[in-house]
């Protein structure tokens, strides 16, 4: 499996998503969903918390 390959997939991704949600919140009102702040700061920042709790992006150490 290529890390590398994942990474460019999903960065943009959570960038976009987190954005939606923002606008999202901004448009309703609703505050939880300022909650895209999360996926947007990992996105800009290339930092995945969920690889760190499952360990499936992880770079194999050869």
């Amino acid at each position: 499996m290529d890390v590398n390959k994942i990474r460019k997939v999903c960065r943009p991704i959570r960038i976009v998503v987190g954005l939606a949600l923002i606008a999202a919140g901004v448009a309703t009102g609703i505050k939880w969903y300022y909650l895209g702040v999360i996926p947007l700061i990992a996105g800009l920042s290339n930092f995945c918390p969920l690889c760190i709790i499952t360990k499936k992006c992880d770079i194999e150490e050869k």
